[in-house]
């Protein structure tokens, strides 16, 4: 057998755990009764926030803020146009890597925050060349957590804690060292996070990659030990009385298999992994599949979290995450709310979007509005109060 020949059915074979996850989880969510309460449809977009980023390696400073310039007018101007069931404005988590921080980047970033148009979090590459080390992973953590919330302001707090809080997505995918020792080399990585303050990762889906977990269309913990490798290959559900503090929530996006006509108009599959990107498109078909993975939990069907995600700086995507493509795409989505009164928009970011799972375990109900600061409040006072801003905090 060849070389090549043989990493094609490697590959294939990395892909057999979660697809039998995924047909399991497609024939119990279809005997699932279908409560009749309308659907509240709560969007998080998990931006992989790297203005540094080019094919040619990565930019110098003063392009970045150039780039950033027309990123942070595009994010107020959709932000201000487009807002959702309760007059929230459109926005994104933008999780900053560690290892590209530029001061003057982090405030322009945190500028937008104030205004209310995103809010910063964690993302990190490592273990890139080399394996990372827990000692090292831990270190970079604080540091940057720390830097994030003294020098920035970014982040969040829980009123009883002064660690700050933050959300998380892995670069490379390699959550847990899940990818087989590249890009990351620590196997209690979750431990280290759990101990950092991280509250909640939002790196899935990764497939087809091998960082790919067996559990899909879930909100859920590490069901293993946070100090083996890739503890959140088995789901812990989370219950009424679990612990949110004792590992991060592993906030998944959609993972569905869609079908696409092709040439001669046969369908072939695709992955949908919620990706704003132009190669995907946006369409009502999406929608359709993000709403049926139902990512929810058994107190609260009736909220069900759509993850996205995108790489804003992406030139070819910026339409579909940003900018006009997806100002109509979300537009149309709201006037069908309106219309039909069988679903309502929420735009919430990573921090809302757990508060508001908080909320549904401790038994709450109605408008998940009314719980985006129900546990970890933003250590930033916004600049705008009322409709189209968080509620201004004091710490």
């Amino acid at each position: 057998m060849t070389n090549a020949r043989f990493i094609r059915l490697t590959k294939y074979w990395h892909q057999l755990p979660w697809l039998s996850a995924y047909l399991q989880d497609r024939i119990t969510k279809s005997l699932r009764k279908d409560s009749g309460d309308i659907k509240r449809y709560i969007f998080v977009i998990a931006n992989h926030f790297e203005p540094a980023w080019s094919k040619d390696g990565n930019l110098p400073l003063d392009k970045q803020l150039k780039r950033l310039e027309k990123w942070n007018k595009a994010a107020s101007q959709i932000g201000t146009r487009l807002t959702d069931s309760d007059g929230m404005p459109f926005r994104h988590t933008n999780f900053y890597p560690a290892e590209q921080y530029h001061k003057e980047i982090l405030n322009m970033l945190a500028d937008l925050q104030s205004e209310g148009f995103c809010e910063v979090e964690v993302h990190l590459h490592h273990g890139v060349e080399r394996p990372d080390t827990s000692n090292n992973l831990k270190f970079v953590l604080e540091e940057f957590r720390d830097c994030l919330a003294e020098e920035h302001k970014c982040l969040s707090r829980k009123s009883d804690d002064p660690m700050p809080k933050y959300a998380f997505v892995h670069g490379n995918l390699a959550l847990g060292n899940s990818a087989n020792g590249r890009f990351c080399g620590v196997d209690n990585e979750l431990e280290i996070l759990r101990d950092t303050g991280c509250y909640a990762d939002f790196t899935l889906p990764s497939a087809p990659d091998i960082s790919q977990v067996p559990v899909v269309n879930q909100i859920y913990q590490s069901g293993l030990p946070l100090s083996t490798c890739a503890p959140h290959k088995k789901a812990q559900p989370l219950t009424n009385n679990c612990s949110l503090t004792s590992s991060p929530v592993i906030f998944t996006g959609p993972l569905m298999i869609g079908w696409r006509l092709k040439q001669h108009r046969f369908p072939f599959p695709y992955i949908e992994d919620g990706a704003l990107s132009a190669s995907q498109g946006l369409s009502k078909l999406r929608f359709s599949l993000w709403a049926n993975a139902d990512i929810s939990i058994t107190q609260r069907p009736d909220w069900i979290f759509i993850k996205l995600y995108c790489h804003g700086f992406f030139d070819q995507d910026m339409p579909y995450c940003i900018g006009g493509t997806a100002e109509h795409f979300f537009s149309k989505l709201i006037d069908e709310s309106n219309r039909t009164g069988k679903f309502t928009v929420h735009f919430a970011v990573a921090r809302e979007a757990y508060n508001i799972l908080a909320a549904a375990l401790d038994g709450h109900s109605g408008n998940p509005h009314h719980y985006r600061d129900y546990l970890l409040t933003p250590i930033m006072n916004y600049k705008h109060n009322g409709d189209i801003s968080p509620k201004s905090t004091t710490n």
